[in-house]
C-alpha cells in the first residue's frame, strides 16, 4: 500500500481536501494511524487498538455512500471504552465486566451513517471514575506532550488518540469534568454539549443523570461538525432532549471568578501565570468583563462526590463490585462504595436536590446573555505523583469542573497559552444549556480572532391560539425565527372567546368582572422579527400586554372587547387546546 505523510495531527478539513483531490484515499489513513497506534503502544492510548480486523467493513462500506451527501466520510475517530461499538467488547476499563454488544450506541451510529470510521476502543479511568487517568488495570495512559505528566481522565486515551494524530475526532464522555480535563492538558478542543442534546444510549452510565458524550477535536471547527451529525432527540433514551444550537454569537458580557483561583501541583506558579495571561487577552477583545462570586459552583460541586450523587454511581455498579470481589481497580472500589454509605437515604437525596435547584437557578440567571470563563483544571501533576496520592490529586483537578452538569450547563475547554513547554493550560467557557452558541461563538474570537454578530435582543411573545405549537400557523413563528421557550397561564383576569371568523380562531380579553387563567405559550424572537410578525395580524386581534400568573408582564396576542358579543366564549375550558380536544 502506498505510504503518506499525514501531519502530526489530523483535520477534518484537510482530510478531506485529501480525498477530494485524489491524493489520500481512507485506506491509507487507516494504516497510517495503526502505524502510529503500533509506535506509542506503550502510551496505554488504546483497550481496543485500531486494527484493520474490525475497521475494514467500514471502509469497505464508503464504497456504496456518495461523499457529498456525507460529512463525515472518510473521518477516522475514536471511542472511549464505555461507549458501544457493535461487535467489539466494551470494557469500560474492568474486563470481567465486559460485553460486547449487538448495536451501535446513539451517537456512534449517527457518525458512522454520516461516513465516519470507528478506528479503536480508547482506554480510560474505569467505570468513569476520575480525572487523572492512571485508574486503568490497561495502564497509565501518558500525556500527549511530555510522558511523565498524567493525561487526563476519565476520557484519557480518547484525548490523547487525537493529540496523537490516531484519529482526526474523539468521543468522550463528560460528568464532572472528564470530557474537558483531558481536553485541557493535551491542548485540544473538548466540547460538552447540553445534558441530553447527544443521546446517551449505548453509554456505561457513571451518573445516568449527567452523563454526556463528549468530542475531542484539534479545531472548533472540526467539534462543530461532529455535534452536527451527534447532535438530536433520540426516542429510546430517557434521557434524550431535542435542543437546536443556534448559529454562533457573541454574548453581551464574560463573567470571571472575583477572587483569583488556586493552583496546584509542581507547575501551580506557572499555571497561575498562565491565568493572569488569560485574563489579559479577555479584557483586550473589547467585550464588557464582570467579577462574580463563583464560590457557590465549589459548593455546588461537592453533592457530586461529597453527597448522595454518588450514591447514583453505586446503583448502578454496586452489585457488580459485590459480586466480583477485587476485581475493581481499588482506588475506583473505594469511591464506587462511599456511595453505599447509609447517611445516603431518600431524605438525603431530596435535600441535595432541592440545595442544587438553587444554585442552577443561580447560575441560569447569571449566564443570561453571558459566558462565564475558568480554569479548566486546578493543575497538573506528574504519574508519579498521582500514584502517591491518588485521591487529593484527583479533587484538585476537579476544582472548577465538577460543577458543570449538576447545573445543567455547557461548556467547552480551549487552549490557552501554554504554562510551561509541554504543558498545556485550557480554559472552559460556560454557558447555559441553550445558550451553546456563546461559547462558540466567544471561544472562536479567544482562539482566532473571529468576531461574529452577538446574540439579536429579544423578546418574549405570549400566542394563544393557531400560533402554538402544533397548529398551522406556528410556521410564522419559525419564519421570523421565534424559538419556543415555554408553556404559561394568563393572570386569572382573562377570558377566551371563539371569533366568528374562517378558520376559527381564539380571541384573548382583559376583563374585569370574574375571569379565568388562560394557558398560552411564550415564544423568544429577535426584536428585529418583531415588526414584520405584527403586521400579518388581522383585526379584531392585536398585539399588547399580557400578565401572566406570576405577576409577570409580556408582549402577545389581544381581542378587541368589542369582538367578544361577537364570540362563544370558552374561558372555562382554559385554553384553546381544550377546544380542539
Amino acid at each position: 500500500m502506498q505510504t503518506i505523510n499525514l501531519p502530526k495531527t489530523l483535520s477534518i478539513r484537510e482530510l478531506k481536501k485529501g480525498y477530494q483531490s485524489g491524493s489520500l484515499k481512507p485506506e491509507m489513513v487507516v494504516e497510517k494511524i495503526i502505524e502510529r497506534s503500533e509506535t506509542d503502544r506503550d502510551m496505554n492510548i488504546w483497550i481496543t487498538p485500531p486494527s484493520w480486523s474490525f475497521i475494514r467493513p467500514y471502509v469497505e462500506r464508503l464504497k456504496t455512500i456518495d461523499p457529498s451527501q456525507a460529512p463525515l466520510w472518510g473521518i477516522p475517530f475514536a471511542i472511549k471504552d464505555n461507549i458501544d461499538l457493535a461487535g467489539v467488547a466494551t470494557t469500560a476499563g474492568c474486563a470481567e465486566f465486559a460485553y460486547t454488544p449487538d448495536e451501535h450506541a446513539t451517537v456512534v451510529g449517527r457518525l458512522i451513517d454520516a461516513g465516519a470510521i470507528p478506528v479503536g476502543k480508547t482506554n480510560l479511568d474505569q467505570f468513569a471514575t476520575g480525572l487523572v487517568g492512571t485508574r486503568s488495570p490497561y495502564g497509565e495512559t501518558q500525556n500527549a506532550l511530555n510522558p511523565d505528566l498524567i493525561s487526563g481522565g476519565s476520557s484519557a486515551g480518547s484525548a490523547v488518540s487525537v493529540a496523537r494524530g490516531q484519529a482526526a475526532f474523539s468521543l468522550g464522555t463528560d460528568t464532572a469534568g472528564s470530557g474537558r480535563v483531558p481536553a485541557g492538558l493535551n491542548r485540544l478542543i473538548g466540547y460538552k454539549p447540553s445534558l441530553g442534546a447527544w443521546p446517551v444510549k449505548g453509554v456505561v452510565p457513571a451518573c445516568a443523570s449527567l452523563d454526556c458524550v463528549t468530542v475531542f477535536a484539534n479545531s472548533l471547527d472540526d467539534a462543530d461538525l461532529v455535534d452536527q451529525a451527534a447532535r438530536g432527540f433520540d426516542a429510546r433514551d430517557p434521557w434524550s432532549k431535542q435542543i437546536t444550537r443556534q448559529a454562533s454569537a457573541l454574548p453581551e458580557k464574560i463573567l470571571i471568578p472575583s477572587e483569583l483561583p488556586v493552583f496546584y501541583g509542581p507547575f501551580a506558579d506557572q499555571y497561575k501565570q498562565a491565568w493572569q495571561h488569560t485574563l489579559e487577552k479577555l479584557h483586550a477583545l473589547g467585550l464588557p468583563v464582570e467579577s462574580i462570586d463563583v464560590t457557590y459552583l465549589s459548593e455546588a460541586a461537592a453533592v457530586l462526590y461529597d453527597g448522595p450523587w454518588v450514591a447514583e454511581r453505586w446503583a448502578d455498579l454496586g452489585s457488580f463490585i459485590n459480586e466480583h470481589q477485587s476485581v475493581v481497580f481499588p482506588v475506583t472500589e473505594t469511591v464506587l462504595r462511599s456511595g453505599a454509605k447509609p447517611e445516603y437515604d431518600a431524605a438525603s437525596v431530596f435535600n441535595a436536590m432541592h440545595t442544587l435547584q438553587a444554585f442552577k437557578q443561580r447560575a441560569h440567571q447569571q449566564l443570561q446573555d453571558a459566558v462565564l470563563v475558568m480554569p479548566t483544571a486546578g493543575g497538573t501533576w506528574t504519574r508519579e505523583e498521582v500514584r502517591h496520592n491518588p485521591v487529593h490529586t484527583n479533587s484538585q483537578m476537579g476544582l472548577y469542573t465538577n460543577h458543570c452538569n449538576l447545573l445543567d450547563l455547557s461548556a467547552v475547554n480551549i487552549p490557552a497559552e501554554d504554562a510551561a513547554q509541554n504543558v498545556p493550560f485550557g480554559i472552559t467557557l460556560f454557558s447555559g444549556p441553550r445558550d451553546e452558541h456563546l461559547i462558540s461563538g466567544f471561544a472562536g474570537l479567544f482562539l482566532h480572532g473571529r468576531r461574529v454578530p452577538k446574540k439579536p435582543s429579544t423578546t418574549l411573545v405570549a400566542v394563544c391560539g393557531l400560533h402554538m405549537k402544533g397548529f398551522p400557523l406556528e410556521k410564522q413563528m419559525l419564519e421570523h425565527e421565534a424559538r419556543f421557550v415555554r408553556e404559561a397561564k394568563t393572570a386569572p383576569d382573562y377570558k377566551l372567546v371563539e371569533l366568528d371568523t374562517m378558520p376559527k380562531k381564539p380571541g384573548l380579553i382583559r376583563t374585569t368582572e370574574d375571569g379565568f387563567s388562560i394557558e398560552l405559550e411564550l415564544w423568544e424572537m429577535p426584536i428585529s422579527q418583531l415588526g414584520s410578525f405584527v403586521s400579518l395580524i388581522p383585526s379584531p386581534l392585536g398585539f399588547g400586554t399580557i400578565e401572566l400568573e406570576d405577576g409577570t408582564h409580556v408582549q402577545g396576542f389581544l381581542c378587541e372587547a368589542s369582538a367578544a358579543a361577537a364570540g362563544k366564549d370558552i374561558s372555562s375550558l382554559g385554553g384553546w387546546r381544550y377546544r380542539q380536544n
